[in-house]
């Protein structure tokens, strides 16, 4: 199904509770969209990093929000490396995502979570193609960034 523009314009600014949205801690944008994040890793020659999360309810997805995402040292890291995609799938009703990023939500889980798994981090090419894929991993901001910098120098 297609989305007008204006609508994936404006889940771009809306977004999830936190990481879809530039948060003032982290200056980080993190796309809401599949297809805006591949296409910005087309146009700027930088891997996806897609992140599928239960913010509510899944504990290690918390805990690498607030343990790696958050942190500044991987804002530093990956701003200007990384495309940064969000899909969240809360249950609490007081969370609830508006239909259309749920729609967009559920069409990147079906292309590249169909499982389900909760943390998942996928890594993609510029072109879109599955380099990696990954879960919580222990050890903060250091151990993600030396994981994710495998991926910025393959050629």
């Amino acid at each position: 199904m297609k989305f007008p523009l204006f609508l994936l314009v404006l889940l771009a600014f809306a977004g999830p509770q936190s990481f879809g949205q530039n948060s003032p801690a982290t200056n980080l944008a993190w796309q809401t969209s599949l297809d805006a994040a591949v296409q910005q890793a087309k146009t700027t020659q930088r891997p996806v990093v897609a992140v599928f999360s239960g913010s509510d309810w899944c504990k290690p997805c918390i805990m690498l929000e607030q343990e790696v995402f958050e942190k500044p040292e991987f804002t530093q890291f990956a701003k200007d490396k990384f495309v940064l995609a969000h899909f969240d799938f809360p249950r609490n009703k007081k969370n609830k995502l508006p239909a259309a990023q749920n729609a967009l939500n559920e069409q990147a889980a079906a292309k590249l979570n169909p499982e389900g798994e909760f943390p998942l981090v996928v890594v993609l090419s510029p072109e879109g193609k599955v380099l990696a894929k990954s879960g919580y991993k222990a050890g903060g901001p250091a151990v993600y960034d030396a994981y994710l910098q495998q991926f910025l120098t393959r050629k």
